[in-house]
Order: C-alpha cells, then sequence, then structure tokens
C-alpha cells in the first residue's frame, strides 16, 4: 500500500551527488513556504473582513436608529450577523491550517465546516427576528421613516464594500478551497443585493413623501425588510444543505468516475475500484484500489502505485492519496488437448 501526502514524494529522479541532496529537501522549502504563504492569505483576507463588517454595522445602526428605518435595522442586524460570522471564519481559518497532529491524524479541516454550519444557524436566526418585525409593522404598528440622504449613502457605502470584500474573499477561497472563506463571501454577496432592496424601500417611501396618492409606497420599508429576510433565508439553507454535507463526508458528485477514468487507462492498471474520497475543510483525502500483474516486482508495483497517486492529484490538487495494489487473478489455461 502507499500513501501520499500533500507535498511529499517529489524528489525522485535527481542527478546523484550534492545537487542531489540539496534538491532533495527542496520539495520541503517550497511546500513550507507555500503553506504559510497560503496561511498568511486567508487569514489577511479573513481579518480585513471583520474590520469592513465592524465600520459597516456601526454605520447601519446609527443610521437606521437616526431615520427609524426598518429596512436599514434589518440591514444592521444582517451586518452584525456578518460580524460574528467573519469573526468564526477569521478564528476557525486559523485553527483549520494547523497541521495534523497525534489526536487529529487528518487535521482540523473540519472546523471550517463547523463554522460554516453555525454561520447558517445565526443567519436563520436573524431571519426570524426580521419576518417577525415587518409583518408587526404592516399589520399592527406604523413607525415613521425617515428617508433623508444619510439612510441612501450608508446603504450605498456598503454595497460598494460589501461588493469588493466579497469578491476578494471569493478569489482567496477558490485559490485554496477554503469553504470558511467561501461562506464569508457568500454572506457578503447577498448584503449587495438585500441592500439594493431596502434602497429600493427608501425609494418608495420618499415617493410617497412626495406624492400623497401613493401612500401606499409607505408600506415599501417593511415589505423591503421581508424581501431581505427572503434572500437571506434562501442563502443559508443552501450554505447549510453543503456544510452538513461536508461534515457527513460526502464525495463530491462524480468524482469517482472521473479519478478512475484517469486510473484505469494507465499502463500496468487492469482495474481501479474501491474509490473512496472525502474532503476535511480546504484537504481532499482519496483511497482508492487497483488491480495490478501480480507476478511483477514489488518495487515495479511500489513505483506504479506512485504514477497513479500523480495522477489522482493531478485532478484533485493536494489530496492526501492513499492506493492499495491488488494482484490480479491468474490468466485462466486453455485445457489440454486430448
Amino acid at each position: 500500500m502507499s500513501r501520499r501526502r500533500p507535498g511529499k514524494g517529489r524528489g525522485k529522479g535527481l542527478a546523484a551527488g550534492e545537487s542531489k541532496a540539496i534538491m532533495t529537501f527542496m520539495p520541503e522549502i517550497r511546500a513550507t513556504f507555500s503553506s504559510k504563504s497560503m496561511r498568511r492569505e486567508k487569514r489577511d483576507v479573513a481579518g480585513n473582513s471583520v474590520l469592513a463588517a465592524l465600520v459597516i454595522t456601526s454605520l447601519k445602526i446609527v443610521v437606521g436608529i437616526a431615520t427609524g428605518s426598518l429596512g436599514i435595522l434589518s440591514e444592521a442586524a444582517h451586518s452584525g450577523l456578518d460580524l460574528v460570522a467573519a469573526l468564526i471564519t477569521y478564528f476557525s481559518v486559523r485553527v483549520s491550517d494547523k497541521p495534523a497532529d497525534a489526536d487529529h491524524q487528518y487535521g482540523h479541516g473540519k472546523v471550517e465546516n463547523l463554522s460554516a454550519l453555525l454561520e447558517t444557524l445565526l443567519l436563520l436566526a436573524t431571519c426570524a427576528w426580521i419576518i417577525q418585525e415587518s409583518v408587526h409593522r404592516l399589520t399592527t404598528r406604523h413607525a415613521q421613516v425617515d428617508a433623508s440622504i444619510w439612510a441612501f449613502a450608508v446603504m450605498g457605502v456598503s454595497i460598494a464594500v460589501d461588493f469588493s470584500r466579497s469578491r476578494m474573499l471569493f478569489r482567496v477561497a477558490a485559490k485554496h478551497r477554503s469553504q470558511a472563506l467561501e461562506a464569508d463571501a457568500l454572506h457578503f454577496s447577498t448584503d449587495i443585493w438585500s441592500s439594493a432592496v431596502v434602497i429600493i424601500g427608501l425609494l418608495g417611501v420618499k415617493l410617497a413623501g412626495w406624492y400623497p396618492g401613493l401612500s401606499f409606497l409607505l408600506q415599501a420599508d417593511a415589505v423591503a425588510a421581508l424581501i431581505v429576510a427572503g434572500i437571506v433565508v434562501l442563502v443559508s439553507g443552501r450554505l447549510g444543505g453543503r456544510t452538513i454535507q461536508a461534515l457527513l463526508d460526502s464525495s463530491p458528485p462524480g468524482m469517482d468516475e472521473k479519478i478512475r477514468a484517469a486510473v484505469t487507462v494507465m499502463d500496468g492498471v487492469v482495474d481501479c475500484h474501491a474509490i473512496r474520497v472525502r474532503h476535511s475543510g480546504p484537504s481532499y483525502f482519496v483511497d482508492l484500489h487497483i488491480t495490478v500483474d501480480g507476478e511483477q516486482s514489488l518495487r515495479a508495483a511500489h513505483a506504479l502505485t506512485e504514477r497513479v497517486e500523480q495522477a489522482v492529484e493531478a485532478i484533485l490538487p493536494g489530496a492526501d492519496v492513499t492506493v492499495h495494489p491488488e494482484p490480479a487473478p491468474p490468466a485462466a489455461k486453455p485445457p489440454a488437448e486430448p
């Protein structure tokens, strides 16, 4: 059985002598540098997200209270949860990037999945409050909303900041396969749409003040808050489903077939079966069985498993791959002639 950890086993085929001795350590040096660079980039983008969420939440709270806009206050609550989610993401990224140890032999990547699940629950709790307050304002209590220039300004600033940080988070999340950062990016991308809805609601209030015949638009702010809640519920449901699938070690759809197709066409491989793929945070773990010629030497069989591992890593870069070779059954001998 052969197992390849990320960044291991790449120093073969080098020239002999001192140059070989030096180059033997180069993969480890590159892997260490790359790992540190990845951790630094993930932590930096998560930290910037926390600062941005803090500023936007504070602005929305101040302007929402000053104007009495439920739409802005609902957005402030949403942004407040985004701040909590950003903090969770920041600390989960710091923990999940720790290397595997004796007690956590598959690493700490599941911390990212747990943080994404917690973010989902926080978002759903916020939605419950927004929906309750919106229905209450629509049916029993009518509050005066001041659609001032400050209300529009804070929502415009919010959209600009959310657009910038969501793009940054999505880029780093895709680069390092970080579910925690992707969840954070998803939070902030929904803020863009929900802030736009709130602006529409404030415009409705403004138009109702200018044209008394459009007084029904006074309810636009509360309706906008309901739409915000609906958007967040949909996004939370999708995020929660993906998070639960990751925690249950669900295999990426079609990945086993993709690996089987790549391995079975390799020279020396008779069959590929018992493929299992799971991911923990940004890391993938793959184990599979291959059927090979049972008459070949152990050294040759091991070299074949190394090539199989490289083929799998070409599909899932950085994956921790384990290959178990099995001898093919002997070919049936033709019956003896009478």
